[in-house]
């Protein structure tokens, strides 16, 4: 009995230890797998078969694949979500999908009325892939808070957030372009729906460092003692709509989610390389930055149960992996499913969170 008792107080004493060396790593010396656009349900079948016998370049397949609501993937132990939000001021642009006019559809759609509302939309392509398990960004805000209050103590959770706008699409639909006053309102938005206890700001990262590049080469990023039950947001943008949000923000001073902005300038933190293959990331890792790669993309992986790009993306050290199949597709035939080698998604960096 006391050599059991023994054993199980050394057990327990080991748990205890490896805990908090974990809880004194660095943010960026973690590595977690995500969601690509998190919120995305499939196209009905009617909708998709129509499209697709329209598209003689058999481009719909990339649009076939869907997500479990945000609170099962957080419960699955996904840590990174990718958002989308488009712009509608005044309420109702993204009302009635066009689609909707193209097949019969028994799928009720927002019965609710909720895109009748003035306020930021989630849904992935305007009028085609509008299908969303939060079609507010309001909503999808509360739901991934109601899941970090329920879950204190979580690890960071890394959120991917993309503005959407462009030119009228074929079916006469032109999204709300951004502005900087918009971008303002994301922040607001962020603030309101999660709280500023819940957020790791580039302005917590930069710290007394004059540039927040610098606090980020001087290796700043918060432990993870510290940022746990928090959120990070990245812009997933690379052009117009990035200088847009660090207009008048140098560093990102009070902003509230980070760019991807190239290595060399002030706001470079987080970087987007999605490319595993790209030779570079695993030296940016060492430098610092965090870096958000893909495991696979427009559903190829997943067809030919390919991992060489998942595999890539582990030993790159990207902090962060997208994918698409966390869990089999249920949409055509494959065992193609992206996780650690213990079956979870969130694992010590292999680049730089080894001791030295």
């Amino acid at each position: 009995m006391k050599s059991n008792l023994k054993m199980a107080f050394l057990l327990s004493a080991s748990l205890f230890f490896q805990a908090k060396a974990q809880d004194n790593l660095r943010l960026n010396q973690l590595q977690v797998i995500g969601s690509h656009n998190s919120y995305k349900m499939a196209i009905e079948p009617q909708l998709f078969d129509f499209l697709q016998s329209k598209d003689p370049s058999n481009g719909m397949k990339s649009l076939q694949y869907e997500h479990i609501s945000i609170t099962d993937q957080l419960n699955l132990g996904l840590r990174n979500l990718e958002i989308d939000v488009y712009a509608d001021t005044k309420g109702g642009q993204y009302a009635h999908p066009k689609g909707l006019d193209l097949v019969q559809s028994n799928i009720p759609y927002d019965p609710e009325g909720k895109m009748k509302q003035p306020g930021f939309k989630v849904f992935h392509v305007l009028d085609i892939d509008f299908r969303s398990s939060t079609l507010t960004f309001q909503d999808c805000l509360k739901e991934i808070k109601n899941w970090s209050d329920a879950h204190p103590g979580h690890t960071p959770i890394f959120i991917t957030l993309e503005p959407k706008d462009g030119e009228t699409n074929r079916f006469g639909t032109t999204p709300e372009p951004f502005t900087p006053a918009l971008f303002d309102a994301v922040d607001e938005e962020i603030k309101k729906g999660l709280g500023a206890d819940k957020l790791i700001t580039p302005d917590m990262v930069r710290g007394k460092y004059k540039t927040l590049e610098e606090a980020v080469l001087k290796n700043n990023w918060p432990t993870l003692e510290k940022a746990k039950g928090r959120v990070l947001f990245v812009l997933d943008d690379s052009k117009k709509k990035k200088e847009m949000y660090m207009q008048d923000h140098p560093s990102l001073k009070d902003r509230i989610v980070f760019v991807n902005a190239e290595p060399g300038t002030p706001e470079a933190a987080v970087l987007f390389r999605n490319d595993p293959e790209d030779a570079t990331i695993s030296d940016l890792v060492k430098k610092g930055y965090i870096i958000r790669t893909r495991a696979d993309n427009s559903t190829e992986q997943a067809r030919n149960n390919d991992y060489r790009h998942f595999e890539l993306a582990q030993k790159s050290g990207a902090q962060i992996i997208s994918t698409d199949y966390y869990q089999p597709s249920a949409l055509f035939e494959s065992t193609y499913k992206v996780q650690f080698e213990d079956g979870k998604y969130e694992k010590i960096n292999p680049v730089n969170g080894k001791k030295k």
